[in-house]
C-alpha cells in the first residue's frame, strides 16, 4: 500500500521508559500532560503536498538508508495503524476509524539541538520502514484481534542476532484503543506549536485534509543492545508483530505474523 496521499504521524512517549532510554526526556521538560502516563504529543514524519523536508516520502520496505553524516540512528520499533479520518464542516477531526495495522521502524537520529521532533525523524528516502503485510482491525477496543499481538525487534550484526527492543504485548501501550483514539483526535485539533511539538491542524490543512492518517503509536522500551548501540551500515533490522495464539518471535513467516526486515546502508 502506498501512503503518498496519507498524513503520517507519530506518538511520542506512549511506552514506559522509552524516552528516558532514548535521552529525549529533556526535550519535553516543558510539555504538560493531563496524566502522568499520557503521551507527550504527536509529530509529523510525512506531510503530503508540503514544500518542507517533510514533503519527501520517506517510508521504505527492505532498505534503511542512514544519513551521510554521523547520525546516531536507533531503531524505534512500533505498531502503526491506518485510520480513516472523519471531519466536520469546519474541518475539525471528529472521528478516527481504525482499519489496519502493521509494524513500523520509526528510525530516529539522536540529533543535538533539534527544535522539533520531526527534525530527527525524516532525512531522506528510506529513513523509515514498514512491515510486509497489514492485518485488518476487527475492533479497535478490547477483545479485538490486537489483544493477542506482541511486538519485538532485533538487529543482526556480524552474523549475531541481538534483541533491540523488549518483547512487549500491544496491551502494554500506555494509551491504546479508545483512550488513544480520543487523545489523538484531541491533539489533531488542538495541539499547538510549542517546544518540540507542532500544530497538527495546520499540517492537516497543508495536506489538503487527507482521507487517512497513518499513525505510529509509540516505540517500545529498548533491550540492552538497543539502548547502547546505534545502527551501522550492513546491520539488518527486524521489527515483528506476532499473534501469541499461533506464532512466536522467530523470523519464520506466517499468515498472521508481520515482519519488517531492512538492510542498513
Amino acid at each position: 500500500m502506498y501512503l503518498q496521499e496519507t498524513i503520517c504521524l507519530g506518538v511520542a512517549g506512549n511506552f514506559a521508559h522509552h524516552l528516558e532510554q532514548a535521552g529525549e526526556l529533556e526535550d519535553f521538560k516543558d510539555v504538560v500532560t493531563k496524566t502522568a502516563d499520557a503521551p507527550k504529543g504527536i509529530f509529523p514524519f510525512y506531510l503530503p503536498h508540503s514544500d518542507s523536508f517533510l514533503g519527501l516520502y520517506s517510508i521504505g520496505t527492505d532498505t534503511l538508508t542512514l544519513p551521510s553524516y554521523e547520525a546516531n540512528a536507533q531503531v524505534e520499533p512500533e505498531i502503526a495503524v491506518l485510520f480513516d479520518i472523519v471531519y466536520d464542516s469546519d474541518n475539525q477531526v471528529i472521528e478516527l476509524e481504525a482499519k489496519q495495522f502493521t509494524t513500523f521502524n520509526d528510525c530516529t537520529i539522536r540529533k543535538e539541538g533539534a527544535k522539533k521532533i520531526s527534525e530527527k525523524k525524516s532525512w531522506g528516502i528510506n529513513s523509515k520502514g514498514i512491515g510486509d503485510k497489514w492485518i485488518a482491525i476487527d475492533s479497535f477496543k478490547e477483545d479485538g484481534v490486537m489483544d493477542n499481538y506482541h511486538l519485538c525487534s532485533f538487529v543482526r550484526r556480524d552474523g549475531v542476532v541481538h534483541p533491540y527492543g523488549v518483547d512487549a504485548p500491544l496491551l502494554g501501550y500506555a494509551y491504546f484503543y479508545t483512550k488513544l483514539k480520543d487523545w489523538l483526535i484531541d491533539k489533531m485539533n488542538t495541539q499547538e506549536d510549542f517546544g518540540p511539538l507542532e500544530n497538527i491542524a495546520k499540517h492537516l490543512e497543508t495536506a489538503m485534509y487527507p482521507k487517512q492518517a497513518f499513525i505510529s503509536i509509540g516505540a517500545t522500551a529498548y533491550a540492552e543492545f538497543g539502548e547502547h548501540n546505534y545502527l551501522k551500515s550492513a546491520d539488518e533490522v527486524y521489527v515483528i508483530a506476532y499473534d501469541i495464539r499461533s506464532d512466536d518471535a522467530s523470523f519464520t513467516p506466517s499468515e498472521t505474523k508481520i515482519i519488517l526486515h531492512q538492510k542498513v546502508q
